[in-house]
């Protein structure tokens, strides 16, 4: 697990200069976080529906609304949406990724689960009519969870569904995620906020850190992360499932919390800062610019890139990038005779280390092309000035 912001000062540098070089620093819309080196922008949704869950998967961001003409949107990049027509005009709440298909359900209508293979074409599903809240994938399954009462399905391929079965608690259950062989689901209510389950059919209550209002929970980097709406340490984490740490971080209504990279972010639906980052779940830092009028409902991670959708608000999508440092390896050794004098020069290999990025800041050599043709061409150059400047020093203290 990465150390607590510890590329901060690298990534911050590098991510300054992307965003010089690239003419963007300005840009009202794109925030770079001097602490994480993380950009904010506020990309616009294919539409204004109200935008319930999200998910990645297949090169592909998925997101699902509540209400709305169409209630589907995708995008490759998290920037550019297009709307995408719903199986049917349900409360669309949750949507996972698993096995090469999307899965949406919802707790109202006809049909409340959908599918598809690549987010654009939509086919209704026939499950038990129950508050479906939540939803998501994991070894080798999807698992549905109700909202109000103790109903979970399952099902391997998202079309045919399993006959509900009792959890046995009844909570209302808010989210659910898979990590380390075991399925986990937190509640906004009850004695037991948090179950486990090694199948999705079979639940054990578990104790909360705190009994708190826990909203929605992930996996990532050995350890389930879950973040509440109330209470006083609002983020609680968990290698197992079962024995829970409360962690303190800003007093937001959290609504939802994802994994990716190394890194966990945290979502709002109401607070200053809406949005937070950690890189081991137990110190968290607030991020600016996901818009304060946004009720922020879901995030989800792809591609080096977190992206979070509202239900209501000026701005529906905020999506977070994570800096990276290009990893380049290059070594190089030139050596060049001039009269009697032999000079060798070698480059010593780069890595995308912080140790090895800040030895090198103050290396005259850093501006050159990384490839080693060119680091030859202009290494023979500057050592042709080297030698000859020192040969013209020579010559005038000796006159």
């Amino acid at each position: 697990m990465k150390s607590p912001f510890s590329h901060s000062v690298v990534r911050g540098a590098v991510l300054s200069l992307l965003l010089v070089s690239a003419g963007i620093g300005g840009a009202s819309l794109a925030l770079a976080d001097a602490t994480t080196g993380i950009v904010v922008t506020s990309p616009a949704a294919s539409e204004a529906s109200s935008w319930r869950g999200i998910a990645y998967g297949n090169g592909i961001y998925v997101a699902v609304a509540q209400r709305g003409t169409n209630q589907v949107m995708t995008s490759t990049d998290g920037t550019t949406w297009t709307s995408r027509t719903q199986a049917e005009a349900n409360q669309w709440t949750s949507v996972a990724y698993g096995n090469g298909v999307f899965v949406a359900v919802a707790p109202t209508g006809t049909n409340r689960v959908m599918t598809s293979p690549n987010g654009i074409t939509w086919t209704a599903r026939s499950v038990f009519a129950a508050d479906w809240k939540s939803v998501t994938y994991g070894g080798g399954k999807f698992v549905a969870l109700a909202y109000a009462g103790d109903a979970v399905i399952t099902s391997t391929d998202g079309v045919t569904w399993s006959a509900p079965s009792s959890v046995g608690i009844f909570n209302d259950w808010f989210g659910i995620a898979y990590g380390n062989g075991v399925f986990v689901a937190v509640a906004e209510t009850g004695t037991n906020r948090v179950m486990t389950s090694p199948d999705g059919v079979t639940w054990t209550g578990r104790t909360a850190a705190e009994a708190n209002g826990w909203g929605n929970i992930t996996y990532g980097n050995g350890l389930f992360v879950a973040v509440a709406s109330s209470g006083t340490n609002r983020v609680m984490t968990s290698p197992d499932g079962i024995t829970w740490t409360a962690r303190a971080a800003e007093a937001n209504f959290w609504q939802a919390v994802a994994a990716g990279d190394g890194y966990f972010m945290a979502i709002a639906a109401s607070g200053t800062n809406r949005l937070m980052v950690s890189t081991d779940g137990a110190t968290w830092l607030p991020l600016a610019g996901a818009d304060v009028g946004g009720n922020w409902e879901s995030i989800t991670y792809g591609n080096n890139v977190f992206v979070g959708v509202a239900n209501v608000g000026s701005v529906l999508v905020v999506r977070a990038s994570i800096p990276v440092v290009a990893a380049t390896t290059t070594t190089t050794t030139t050596t060049t005779t001039v009269t009697s004098t032999t000079v060798t020069s070698t480059t010593v290999a780069s890595t995308t280390t912080e140790a090895a990025t800040l030895a090198t800041q103050n290396d005259p050599t850093d501006d050159l092309p990384t490839t080693g043709t060119s680091n030859n061409q202009l290494l023979l150059v500057a050592l042709l000035f080297v030698v000859s400047g020192s040969a013209l020093l020579v010559r005038r203290r000796a006159s």
